[in-house]
């Protein structure tokens, strides 16, 4: 019993990238991995494309998020945005998100 308490408390995560933020509530992520090759070894970049649920549409193209799996809420939607970790472009300005640019 134990141990279905810790596995429920523990929560599956994912860090991806936000491709396209023009629906709404919702927001196209890519989740990116390294993958070994079986014969030569080299490390290859492979990427997942998922939709996740964005309920306050405060991601915006290029923000590095957390996703977390959910119940289906549509065909293709069952991940919902955790937190944003990171806001694109980097400055003070983008990551209040006040819109005062030059």
């Amino acid at each position: 019993m134990s141990e279905a308490t810790q596995s429920a408390g523990k929560e599956r995560t994912l860090t991806a990238r936000v491709a396209s933020a023009r629906m709404d509530k919702t927001v196209a992520v890519v989740v990116e991995r390294m993958v070994r090759h079986p014969v030569y070894g080299k490390f290859l970049r492979r990427s997942t494309r998922l939709l996740a649920h964005d309920e306050s549409n405060e991601c915006r193209r290029g923000d590095l998020v957390t996703i977390t799996p959910c119940r289906p809420m549509s065909r293709r939607k069952s991940w919902r945005v955790a937190s944003v970790v990171e806001r694109a472009g980097g400055s003070p300005a983008a990551a209040a998100g006040n819109g005062a640019e030059a």
